[in-house]
């Protein structure tokens, strides 16, 4: 009897000890799996990879069932710019002017792939009497930011026809508006032009309020094959989640191929997507435009970067001396490089 009770008494402890174990691996397992991704995305079409990977839950699928993925989406790229730095996303699409301009300040930013080139159009309100770049001496020209990829584009623009930005008459008045309040002042006739990314500019002629003065493939620099919008990640994510940044690499080409091999179904995503982010679709043949106006691509090289700093430091918005302007660290193509060796 004696016996007996030692062996249900060892029994008991073996069968408390496994299980106590059982509850602890899964505890420690849950506790390891959980994170949460924070993903940076602008308003507009010429973002259309990220919104496809969004759509299609390819960045869910990446990450894993129990990733968390917050989006948030912005207005501008300044303000993505300052939230990425300051570690309130951890990746995401933006211009390259604005970060260019915070990787200087904090350099903390890394672009990591290219996602489009091109997609923005000069167009001048129909009744402003201009016909030529020329014409625009005097007139008032809007850009979403200063500092911005499109405002870059058209000092280069500018620059290319000898005219100077001013503040009066003597030049070309530059100013900022937000994409949608810029098609609200064209037609109450506040501005008389826009160098502006699509699909607004689209949207302004097809309305009937204004006309395409030079059109995507003849912006500068290079004729429109410039980075319009490049997926960024800040330092801290790629130090300690460099598999979940290389994945997120994958889901952007992923939403690169399906709008190449998918047009017709990428349109229908893509306004689900912005009606997700802005509250309100867009019509499949507005987008269909908009798509037609730029070239996808992971593409990037330090020498489309560089050009885009001379710009931006030639306007006066890098605060640094030129021997600084070196973005060597600010563009990390390791993460791409080992994606398409895996294809």
């Amino acid at each position: 009897m004696k016996r007996w009770g030692l062996v249900m008494s060892l029994a008991i402890i073996s069968g408390l000890v496994l299980s106590a174990c059982g509850q602890s691996k899964e505890v420690a397992s849950l506790g390891a799996a959980s994170i949460t991704v924070k993903i940076g995305i602008l308003k507009n079409v010429t973002h259309a990879p990220g919104f496809i990977a969004l759509q299609n839950n390819y960045f869910q699928q990446a990450f894993g069932a129990n990733a968390k993925i917050e989006v948030t989406s912005f207005d501008n790229g300044a303000d993505f710019a300052t939230a990425m730095a300051t570690d309130q996303l951890d990746l995401g699409y933006v211009g390259p002017g604005p970060v260019i301009n915070q990787y200087l300040k904090s350099k903390n930013i890394r672009v990591i792939s290219g996602v489009n080139n091109g997609g923005a159009v000069l167009v001048a309100r129909k009744d402003a009497g201009i016909r030529t770049v020329k014409d625009l001496v005097g007139k008032t020209v809007a850009v979403a930011a200063k500092g911005g990829t499109p405002d870059l584009s058209l000092r280069s623009l500018l620059q290319q026809e000898g005219l100077k930005v001013s503040t009066d008459a003597s030049g070309v008045q530059i100013v900022t508006r937000a994409p949608a309040d810029t098609l609200v002042a064209i037609r109450q006739k506040e501005v008389d032009a826009t160098l502006i990314a699509e699909p607004w500019g689209t949207q302004i002629i097809q309305e009937g309020t204004g006309t395409i003065l030079v059109d995507w493939n003849k912006i500068p620099p290079k004729n429109g094959n410039y980075p319009l919008t490049i997926l960024v990640a800040n330092d801290k994510f790629l130090k300690d989640h460099r598999d979940l940044a290389k994945k997120a690499v994958k889901a952007n080409k992923q939403g690169i191929d399906f709008i190449q091999q998918n047009p017709d179904k990428s349109y229908e995503l893509i306004s689900s997507e912005l009606k997700v982010l802005t509250g309100k679709g867009m019509e499949p043949a507005l987008i269909k435009a908009a798509i037609d106006h730029l070239k996808l691509t992971q593409d990037i090289t330090l020498a489309d970067i560089n050009e885009q700093a001379k710009i931006s430091f030639d306007a006066g918005y890098l605060k640094v001396k030129a021997e600084e302007l070196d973005f060597s660290k600010f563009l990390d193509t390791s993460l791409l490089d080992e994606v398409k060796k895996e294809k």
